[in-house]
């Protein structure tokens, strides 16, 4: 599709969730297309929504825009790119051998790794014209998934590396399949690599909000895309308050904060930097790119290119009762776990944290844990969180820890193999399990494990769980089924088919039950009331009802308090919300409980304390911070 003469130009989207990334991703893809450049953009994120901007289906093939010439895009599905993956690997021994042995290596690469192996399989094809050289664009560019997620995808072709060098001095197999079979993929990976370093080819482009967690994530990000030889950068600030906006207390408040940070990034994110203001609308369709576009990179003003909804009125009430509410996260007579789930950066560490410390509060013994990679839980509660269970200074009857996955792995490794030693099995069973377990999928399968040994503790009135984004906590929950499968497959099937370790499995069979219970756990959603968050929930909703489990409760996250609605621009920002907060109440007919938007970053146990007193008592005063509000 382009000139084979002219290199094509990679742009990667990246930053904290929920800053915006395919909002920016999709403007610039527009306005590459609109300058008549063959233009691709395709998502890695396992929560896309492309579709949902572009108002069209996409799925996992490359789609044309119908609205617009010289524009395709795509959505990587996890699982159609893990069944594709196995079948190219697996292809070349059918011939070979018994299909019952091709069975067992299909079995072999049913883990919960080798979706995200396929997904970075099928993400490099548009990296390495090597392999695909009808498919080369002007412009190919990635809207990534949240950091942390992105960051690991792109470590991962060191670690499979490695993982096939060893496995083909030893038994030939890998979680990612035959190691003969999957060779010329560890060059491919190479390649998509080398392409990645190539400044005059390539550039990060990191999305952020003046905060200063974005800030925080972003700085790290760039310091571990550093380490691997990626060097060029530039940024957009995304959700600046114009000074015009600024004219009731909140946005004022706002503003002002944002003022500081802005000093901040200029001075410790030194690149090439763009900035964005807050609109009144969201930023969906063609025809909004499209004016998204023109104050982007033509300096428009909003107000006279960006166009406001009109005004809707609503009767019904946008709120469930406090009594209603409380009762999904108390405890009823025995422990709850409550799960915190929705898109990457729409609050779910602050619901998880205002919650954990209400119910504290309430003298409950409480638990605050989390397994997100980009935990964010000490910068809420302005307090360390470590990878040991310790109390948060502050707050009697609760307790925070985070679960490192590469610390959690090489405990989960010890512990698999010192059993295997004790069974008294022969060397070459240790050595090919220590094999296995040293594929880029243990990480995750230990972190699982760890979490479940959290929830089987029985000293606990109250556990909450701050998830990470919701595409890979599906995953963590499909875990335990896919982990006693490589267990009972991979691990022992080449030693002894019952030697599974029948006490974890029960134990995570008795967790599952438990999220299973209603009046023992609680899946709360947490989203802005807007399109793409409550899309993205409902497709959670769905995928969770398959293994048995149904949401309770609705976190709608920074809502512009009604008394707040006084300029032209809150009024519309706040008209956009209410029209979102009728469909959320409407699609998931569950409780709803508002976060109201505050005058500055939620931090601290004093703002959790009042915010607990907003959504589960029905307070609406703050005596801590500048401004009122309602809930």
């Amino acid at each position: 599709m382009a000139n084979k003469q002219n290199k094509t130009d990679y742009l990667f989207f990246s930053g904290k969730g929920g800053v915006g990334k395919t909002s920016m991703a999709c403007v610039h893809a527009v306005r590459k297309a609109s300058e008549g450049k063959k233009t691709l953009i395709v998502t890695t994120d396992p929560a896309s929504n492309l579709a949902d901007v572009f108002e069209q289906d996409i799925g996992h093939k490359i789609t044309p825009i119908e609205t617009l010439d010289n524009l395709w895009a795509m959505e990587i599905d996890s699982d159609q790119a893990t069944q594709e993956y196995i079948d190219q690997a697996v292809a070349p021994i059918r011939a070979a051998f018994p299909e019952q042995m091709v069975q067992v290596m299909e079995e072999q690469m049913s883990g919960p790794c080798t979706s995200e192996v396929a997904a970075f399989d099928r993400f490099t094809d548009f990296l390495d014209e090597e392999t695909n050289p009808d498919l080369v664009f002007d412009v190919v560019i990635f809207d990534t998934a949240p950091t942390g997620h992105t960051i690991r995808l792109l470590e991962l072709p060191a670690e499979w590396s490695h993982s096939i060098d060893e496995a083909s001095a030893g038994s030939g197999q890998t979680c990612l399949g035959p190691a003969a079979a999957i060779q010329d993929a560890k060059h491919k990976y190479e390649r998509a690599l080398a392409a990645m370093r190539e400044v005059e080819q390539t550039r990060f482009i990191f999305v952020l909000h003046p905060e200063a967690i974005s800030i925080k994530e972003t700085r790290r990000a760039i310091g571990e895309l550093s380490k691997l030889n990626i060097h060029n950068f530039s940024l957009i600030v995304n959700g600046i308050i114009p000074g015009e906006k600024a004219e009731n207390e909140l946005f004022s408040s706002r503003a002002k904060m944002q003022v500081d940070y802005l000093a901040q990034i200029k001075q410790e994110l030194p690149y090439q930097t763009t900035f964005m203001p807050l609109l009144a609308g969201e930023i969906k369709g063609i025809d909004r790119l499209v004016q998204v576009g023109k104050i982007f990179f033509e300096g428009q003003s909003p107000e006279q290119t960006f166009v406001i909804e009109p005004h809707q009125a609503h009767e019904q009430s946008l709120i469930a009762p406090i009594e209603v509410v409380r009762s999904r996260i108390e405890p009823n007579g025995h422990s709850r776990t409550v799960f915190f789930a929705g898109k990457g950066g729409v609050g779910k560490t602050v619901a998880s944290c205002i919650s954990a410390v209400w119910l504290a509060r309430q003298g409950y013994k409480t638990l605050l844990l989390t397994t997100d990679p980009a935990a964010h839980l000490g910068d809420v509660l302005d307090s360390p969180v470590s990878d040991e269970i310790k109390p948060v200074s502050g707050q009697p009857n609760l307790w925070a820890v985070k679960i490192d996955p590469k610390a959690a792995a090489e405990k989960y490794k010890a512990r698999i193999l010192d059993d295997a030693r004790q069974r008294g099995r022969p060397a070459e069973a240790i050595a090919t399990m220590e094999e296995e377990l040293n594929s880029p999928c243990t990480e995750e399968m230990a972190a699982f494990d760890k979490f479940i040994e959290y929830a089987s503790q029985d000293e606990w009135q109250s556990v909450v769980f701050d998830t990470a984004p919701t595409g890979h906590t599906l995953r963590m929950l499909e875990l335990p089924m896919d982990w006693s499968k490589q267990i009972d497959v991979k691990i022992f099937g080449s030693v002894d088919a019952n030697a599974a370790d029948d006490i974890t499995k029960q134990r995570f069979e008795a967790v599952i039950e438990m999220m299973r219970d209603p009046d023992r756990s609680t899946f709360a959603f947490v989203m802005y009331p807007e399109a793409t968050p409550i899309i993205e929930a409902f497709r959670a909703v769905s995928e969770l009802s398959t293994v048995g489990i149904d949401p309770g409760l609705i976190i709608a996250n920074m809502v512009i308090p009604p008394d707040q609605a006084n300029t032209e621009f809150s009024f519309a920002r706040r008209n956009m919300q209410e029209k979102y907060l009728v469909e959320i109440i409407n699609r998931f007919k569950l409780p709803v409980a508002h976060i109201p938007l505050m005058p500055c970053e939620i931090k601290g146990l004093e703002m959790l304390v009042e915010l607990g007193q907003v959504i589960f008592a029905g307070e609406t005063q703050f005596d801590s911070v500048a401004g009122q509000g309602t809930a």
